[in-house]
């Protein structure tokens, strides 16, 4: 049988290395770091929908939402690196 190509050999290695964890704990956080930032958004906001108090003048709902806006990525960050991503 014929040997394939070496820049199909490497291919080969490097899909293999980004198959994700087959662990059912890192499986469960796949789903659950980006669930947070979604929850966090849409089911807690009448939980933080208060005018009062205020962060630097600006009202708590919408430091809330600018805060959750800049913390997403990190979450879909997480779940690249438990996935082997990067």
């Amino acid at each position: 049988m014929a040997r394939a190509p070496e820049w199909i050999d490497a291919r080969r290695r490097q899909c293999a290395a980004m198959q994700p964890a087959s662990s059912s704990h890192t499986s469960r956080l796949r789903f659950i770091l980006p669930a947070i930032p979604v929850a966090a958004l849409t089911v807690a906001m009448p939980f933080a929908n208060r005018v009062d108090p205020k962060i630097a003048g600006i009202p708590f709902v919408l430091c809330w939402i600018v805060a959750w806006a800049l913390l997403t990525p990190a979450f879909l960050w997480l779940v690249g690196r438990i996935e082997k991503r990067w």
